[in-house]
């Protein structure tokens, strides 16, 4: 997708923010809250568990604010900067509790990290507030990489799997990275390269509302590719894009499916294999 964002107002136009760069990492702590996401809450529940258990079997407590709701990011890159604020406003008064935040989508942290400062630009006050939060906020397989520094022992079956990640998780947080280091310490797990990872799988938040037919043709060039793979399944670790590819290869009347990465993850580490 494009690298440009629309405000609501006319001719206004906001260019999206630099690529991240190498950050620190602090040593791990002994509490984190986890961000579950709308998309995670309202259609794979599981898979926030997963993460739980998964950051747990760290030896990390885990909170989970009921409170907690939307990102902001689809009134934000639908142009509807007010109505954003106001979601981020008040994830910013859940999250304040000056403790790591993981997320396990790279698209919500991104908001989180390098939409946030713009959206509160005008807000010193605010502005100092959004500035922790970005320095606290980490992804899933990026805070188990690079601050839980894991070592696992693969318990799972032989497998071969693709890889997809978002184009603003890509963009924004380097998932893409993160997600190919942490599965290379799986020993029974092949990641297949496929030639179409980096592209957008036609999701786009309400791009794949307003232009269905432009959408659907991105989203079958993506699953043609996967299929192609031969690998047994498809992982990601963003939930939009996870719904997507699974509803066109439900249409397709296909048996390849993908799922969430925090539940793949589980699986592999605690041998629980799940219908």
């Amino acid at each position: 997708m494009s690298e440009l964002f629309y405000d609501a107002a006319p001719n206004a136009t906001r260019v999206a923010p630099p690529r991240p760069t190498e950050r620190d990492y602090p040593d791990k702590p002994q509490e984190v809250i986890l961000f579950g996401t709308c998309v995670v809450d309202l259609f794979f529940p599981e898979a926030g568990l997963d993460a739980i258990r998964l950051l747990e079997r760290e030896g990390i407590r885990v909170q989970y604010p009921q409170a907690q709701s939307c990102c902001g990011q689809p009134a934000w890159t639908s142009g509807y900067a007010d109505e954003a604020r106001g979601v981020a406003r008040a994830q910013l008064d859940i999250l304040d509790a000056g403790i790591p935040v993981v997320v396990p989508s790279g698209s919500c942290a991104g908001m989180f990290r390098q939409h946030y400062r713009e959206l509160f630009a005008e807000e010193p006050e605010t502005l100092k507030r959004v500035e922790s939060l970005e320095a606290r906020t980490f992804e899933l397989t990026e805070f188990l990489l690079k601050v839980c520094k894991v070592q696992w022992q693969d318990v799972g079956e032989p497998t071969r799997i693709a890889l997809h990640t978002s184009c603003s998780a890509r963009r924004e947080m380097n998932t893409h990275l993160h997600a190919r280091e942490l599965l290379s310490t799986l020993s029974n797990v092949e990641r297949i390269n496929h030639d179409h990872e980096s592209e957008c799988c036609g999701f786009g938040g309400t791009f794949s509302v307003r232009m269905p037919e432009v959408s659907g043709a991105m989203v079958r060039d993506k699953t043609r590719s996967l299929m192609d793979t031969g690998a047994d399944e498809m992982v990601t670790a963003d939930g939009g894009c996870l719904l997507n590819i699974n509803g066109s290869l439900d249409k397709q009347k296909q048996a390849f499916r993908g799922r969430h990465l925090a539940s793949f993850l589980w699986e592999r580490v605690s041998g629980e294999v799940k219908a």
